[in-house]
């Protein structure tokens, strides 16, 4: 009996390991298949590298902010998602902190951006082409000061210090009964004593917001009762006094108090006093912006160019661990099959219409996929791909990287290629052809990186044309010659 208990035993346990073999096999081979079922298969493998699950995490009249989620998986280095923030004309991002931290790309229009950094408030204007980083935890807001123009922001979020309560989580400082504040969790009395005011003032700036995390400031569409409109309808002088007598700050406050009391005078101040800065005015000792269009191309050629943003270009980059890229091809030019060897890269098309093909580490083809303006992509570390923009014009697509070191593609074509470097009769060998083949293969492509259609390639040089038909015709009479000699015999 104990014989049988045991060998039954031992039978499950097979069983068991059998299954869970079985189970990862079919797990990685759907992994990199996209589906186990050959009818979904096709459809599967061109969505798996394009972030698609939008979601809309705010929308007032103002403006909104949806956020295209990555869920990482086994070959995701480190999952980073990326938003999409729209603002109308005169309109403001209420102070809030957020856990993550975000790297802003300003695609159209002009910003105001304050951030708490090292205690102080520093105050910058961003137009398009510049990038900025907000860490996260660090208190915040952003403007769309102009009176005609439409603000359009592209951020990464990097949520490796989030607290997994969503995409990101928001910690709204200035709102009321929408968004509400932070501050509103705390007793009124609290309140009271912490700000040095009555609880009526307290409960005042605790609900009259309503209109959500993006409202209109100083502008007609924006609610009468508003108190950020009201706050801008006064004169500069009367609005910093106002501000004094709703919070009463002490002149020599307490050291616990201190820190609060600045941090929320110079956010204040800021959104409500300084609205007559010249512009281009900076305050404040936070990093500058970087302006990705003023940068020179790292590489140009008569097909396109290239520009990438590491930690030695733009310091703040450092600390998210992102890197920033931008890339330009003409109509029908290719950037060369490459790898990312220390990175996964995020793509989003500005501009244009092309192709992005991925391929799988086995060497069969992940995803060959028509992407457009607003699409984006994204390609894991190790995985070689490139982009062909269509003939109809320029394809324009701006990303980042997950790492904020020198990125070093390795070219897998053209004139600076890996095989270029490893070219010896041992790569011939690899191939199974002769040096000379090889050979001509790796050195009929005369351009680097970026890459001529084929109707915008160079000829062919003349003495190469004749080479190549010299070479045919031997072919030819090597694989017929022997045959055409025994039927003779």
């Amino acid at each position: 009996m104990g014989n049988r208990v045991a060998h039954l035993l031992l039978l499950l346990v097979l069983c068991y390991g059998l299954t869970m073999a079985v189970g990862l096999y079919r797990g990685e081979k759907e992994d990199w298949r996209g589906d186990s079922t050959e009818e979904t298969q096709a459809g599967r493998e061109q969505e798996w590298f394009m972030l698609q699950d939008s979601k809309r995490v705010v929308k007032t009249d103002a403006g909104d902010m949806r956020v295209l989620r990555n869920y990482g998986g086994r070959i995701m280095d480190r999952p980073v998602h990326i938003g999409f923030i729209t603002m109308e004309p005169r309109s403001l991002f209420v102070p809030q902190y957020i856990d993550s931290s975000l790297i802003l790309f300003v695609r159209t229009g002009e910003a105001r951006v304050g951030l708490i950094y090292e205690d102080e408030l520093a105050e910058r204007r961003l137009k398009i082409g510049d990038i900025y980083r907000i860490p996260a935890g660090s208190a915040f807001y952003l403007m769309n000061a102009e009176e005609g123009q439409r603000l359009h922001i592209i951020c990464s979020i990097d949520p490796s210090e989030s607290l997994g309560l969503g995409v990101f989580q928001s910690f709204f400082i200035g709102g009321g009964t929408y968004p509400t504040s932070i501050l509103a969790g705390f007793e009124l009395e609290t309140l009271s004593t912490a700000f040095n005011v009555t609880t009526d003032e307290v409960r005042e700036i605790m609900t009259r917001q309503q209109e959500g995390p993006i409202v209109f400031i100083g502008d007609s569409r924006a609610p009468r009762l508003s108190p950020w409109t009201k706050f801008l309808s006064l004169k500069e002088q009367d609005r910093l006094q106002h501000l004094k007598r709703l919070v009463k700050i002490q002149q020599q406050p307490s050291e616990g108090e201190e820190q609060m009391t600045w941090s929320w005078r110079k956010l204040l101040n800021s959104v409500f006093g300084q609205e007559n800065k010249k512009k281009g005015e900076k305050a404040g000792k936070s990093p500058d912006s970087y302006n990705i269009y003023d940068r020179r191309p790292d590489f140009r050629n008569n097909y396109g160019w290239s520009i990438a943003l590491d930690e030695s270009d733009y310091q703040p980059l450092k600390h998210s661990g992102v890197g920033v890229y931008l890339v330009n091809l003409t109509a029908g030019s290719m950037m060369a099959p490459h790898v990312n060897p220390t990175a996964t890269e995020f793509g989003i098309v500005l501009r244009g219409s092309g192709r992005i093909q991925i391929v799988f580490p086995n060497g069969t083809q992940a995803m060959d996929a028509r992407v457009k303006e607003g699409d984006v992509f994204w390609v894991p570390r190790y995985f070689p791909f490139c982009q062909i923009a269509d003939r109809s014009g320029p394809f324009e697509f701006f990303g980042f990287t997950t790492s904020a070191r020198k990125n070093r593609p390795q070219f897998l074509v053209g004139s600076s290629s890996i095989l270029q470097t490893l070219r010896s009769p041992e790569l011939a060998a690899a191939f199974g052809v002769s040096e000379d083949r090889i050979d001509h293969v790796i050195s009929a492509q005369r351009e680097a990186v970026i890459l001529p259609s084929a109707s915008a390639a160079p000829p062919v040089e003349e003495e190469e044309v004749v080479a190549a038909k010299f070479e045919k015709v031997q072919k030819v009479i090597k694989s017929v010659g022997n045959g055409m000699i025994m039927g003779f015999d």
